[in-house]
């Protein structure tokens, strides 16, 4: 049991902040500790996931993209006009326009950084700021409100009316939000490419020498985050039953300040799908409760500001640096 705490410290620490800070919420608030709030914090966090574990395939090989956010909202757009032109559609359908679209805006990504040795945090705030302004240029930031039926009910999986009267649901982004979670747990934990995506994240040097294709690394980091902002995106529109240009803007933030959280580190090499939804459950959890206190949502943005800091930091330190006085020596992973 103790090896198993310290080879996931990260996690374990998350589970004991998410549970204090429950506690604290449950007692600061009349509605937060309830089944059917728990419930709504899942399906609404769901997209947020959905672009943390395609995230964190990123930072898992080194890299870093702000521009999955913007580039899920134009998978919506495109989405939305390319069902109308072929009459409506249907679930399948959309899914495979999404994740194509989502697939080819994130190998842009990799290509300006593999071809042309742009450094990711400089090509992906380039292409957050083309996506963005293409979108509104062309959209004129007109929302899209005539979306096919199917694509706007709700499709709950299961429900269950409570006691007090109120209902408490589990919708259909949850389930993608798991089978999502899933597959990048499967594709970093259990294939050869996901060790390789490691092994480049901690040293790419080293992992060209060992014969590890550079490019292919890239262009799978990058396609994969795309991938995820694809499906993540139609979910969003699913959830919202619109399809808003800026709905998603300065969501980047957010999932970048989770996932580090979760313990991904920034110079690559290091990761866990767990400890990434924890952290945006953190985050969610945080924000849910500061909304219900009526706090304002410019004090949540100087909180993600200062999650970052402190995960950034805690993510290049050594335990042991931080409590000396502890006498227990941290394992990196």
């Amino acid at each position: 049991m103790h090896s198993l705490i310290r080879t996931h410290a990260t996690e374990f620490s998350l589970l004991g902040v998410i549970v204090v800070i429950s506690a604290v919420l449950s007692f600061a608030t009349a509605n937060f500790f309830s089944l059917g709030n728990a419930f709504d914090l899942l399906n609404i966090s769901s997209v947020n996931i959905i672009f943390a574990v395609g995230l964190l395939v990123v930072l898992i090989a080194g890299g870093i993209d702000i521009s999955f956010a913007v580039a899920a909202s134009v998978v919506q757009y495109g989405t939305a006009i390319a069902l109308g032109w072929i009459g409506g559609g249907g679930w399948l359908s959309s899914f495979v326009i999404a994740a194509s679209l989502g697939v080819l805006l994130g190998c842009v990504n990799a290509l300006l950084i593999h071809r042309f040795r742009i450094i990711s945090i400089v090509a992906t705030i380039a292409t957050f700021n083309i996506y963005f302004g293409l979108l509104m240029f062309f959209t004129r930031g007109v929302s899209i409100y005539d979306l096919p039926d199917w694509l706007t009910d709700r499709v709950i999986l299961f429900e269950r009316e409570m006691p007090d009267g109120t209902w408490i649901e589990i919708t259909l982004p949850v389930l993608v939000m798991i089978i999502c979670v899933v597959a990048t747990w499967t594709l970093i934990t259990r294939t050869t490419i996901g060790r390789q995506l490691f092994a480049f994240g901690d040293n790419p040097e080293g992992a060209r020498r060992f014969g590890i294709n550079i490019g292919a690394m890239q262009f799978i980091a990058f396609g994969w985050l795309g991938l995820m902002a694809g499906i993540g995106g139609l979910v969003q529109a699913h959830y919202a039953q619109e399809v808003v240009p800026n709905a998603l803007y300065g969501r980047e933030l957010d999932v970048l300040a989770a996932v580090v959280l979760g313990g991904a580190r920034l110079g690559g090499g290091k990761g866990t799908v767990l400890g990434c939804v924890l952290g945006v459950l953190l985050i969610s959890i945080t924000q849910n409760g500061l909304n219900l206190m009526g706090v304002s949502p410019f004090a949540f943005k100087m909180i993600i500001g200062a999650i970052i800091l402190i995960a950034i930091t805690l993510s290049n330190t050594r335990l042991e640096r931080l409590l000396p006085f502890a006498g227990w020596k941290g394992t990196r992973r």
